[in-house]
């Protein structure tokens, strides 16, 4: 079959799967991805240029609201269980490339990118633990101690979840296993990958692949951040403390910055008691985002975020002007915090631009 012949192919699939999972026919999905197998289409491409293609389409339609989010969970669902029944479906060689334990960060419910990942080393040959969503670290490293993988496939899609990333890396090299990270939390090129001190990163399940094809180096004994003569788990910037004191204090930012609101936008005070739930969990995905900048010492992941999330808001037919005016009642309040002020005020330069696109923030 020619490549061009062969990603016709594909994309045809791919549209059959989309309208399958976003009309809720998990039977007819089942029996695109046979007749995908059945045509000759690779497996791997099966799972990465057909269902992760679909599942990625699912949630650039969910953010634009073209998809409810019943819609989204149900399309998610079909295509995990898909995937679950993708072994029964293909011949997998005997492991022989080493043992690789494939995880999510404690806290990460997005498991869809670390499953195709887990299937794809295995078709690839590697023996694979997949643990699933949400691995709290002692019990990550308790699997380490008894398995003794060669490597931990550590994914992350909520940037939220960088602080808890930097722990879990660091008691797996405790345990004297090696990381490599992935997904769209380690930013950029994978920049918070690198900052936090993962022997390797990659853009996709491929890359990962690829790369565990050669042996991690293993952590030394005393962790050194870049060289440094720095443990791998401090890093400078947060000796300000601001990042510690902004997350334990959320609760009352949260609280604080809904009361100003309510005195400056005089259509908030008549929300219903649901409305206002809703904006107190808005207003604490904006302070956690923020805090996560101070941990990471990036700005950019927090304009992201709030473009992202006007982005979001524009597309439901939802005013972003209280977005503004929450920034500039947390600066407020966090006036004695100059790092954090100096995120506040770019960010509100930021939402003055052109919106950004409605892909989900790092």
């Amino acid at each position: 079959m020619s490549t061009a012949t062969r990603g016709t192919g594909v994309a045809e699939h791919a549209e059959r799967l989309w309208d399958a999972v976003t009309t809720g026919d998990e039977h007819a999905a089942g029996d695109i991805v046979v007749r995908a197998l059945g045509d000759g289409t690779d497996p791997e491409s099966v799972l990465l240029d057909v269902i992760a293609a679909v599942q990625r389409r699912v949630g650039r339609e969910w953010a634009a609201n073209r998809l409810t989010v019943a819609q989204e969970h149900a399309a998610t669902a079909i295509n995990d269980r898909v995937i679950a029944t993708f072994g029964y479906l293909v011949s997998r060689p005997e492991p022989h490339l080493g043992r690789i334990t494939v995880a999510c960060v404690d806290g990460e419910w997005h498991a869809m990118p670390a499953r195709l990942l887990a299937e794809v080393l295995r078709l690839r040959g590697f023996g694979v633990d997949y643990l699933g969503a949400q691995v709290p670290a002692p019990h990550l490293v308790a699997h380490l101690h008894r398995t003794g993988p060669d490597a931990v496939a550590l994914s992350g899609s909520l940037a939220t979840r960088l602080p808890t990333a930097h722990a879990t890396i660091t008691a797996c090299q405790a345990a004297a296993t090696p990381v490599i990270a992935g997904g769209a939390a380690f930013g950029p090129e994978g920049r918070y990958a690198r900052l936090l001190g993962a022997e390797a990163w990659a853009p996709d399940a491929r890359a990962a692949a690829d790369r565990l094809a050669e042996p991690l180096p293993r952590p030394h004994s005393a962790h050194r951040l870049h060289g440094a003569s720095q443990p791998l788990d401090v890093l400078p910037h947060l000796a300000d403390q601001e990042y510690t004191l902004v997350t334990r204090g959320s609760g009352r930012l949260v609280k604080t910055v809904l009361a100003g609101l309510e005195e400056r936008i005089p259509a908030i005070r008549a929300y219903t008691d649901l409305q206002r739930q809703y904006t107190a969990e808005d207003l604490a995905h904006i302070v956690e985002y923020l805090a996560t900048a101070l941990y990471v010492g990036d700005g950019e992941l927090f304009t992201g975020f709030l473009s992202w999330t006007a982005g979001i808001l524009t597309a439901r037919g939802v005013p972003t002007a209280s977005l503004g005016a929450a920034l500039e009642l947390l600066e407020a309040e966090l006036r004695d915090f100059p790092r954090a002020t100096g995120l506040l005020r770019i960010a509100r330069t930021h939402l003055a631009e052109p919106a950004a696109g409605s892909e989900r923030p790092a």
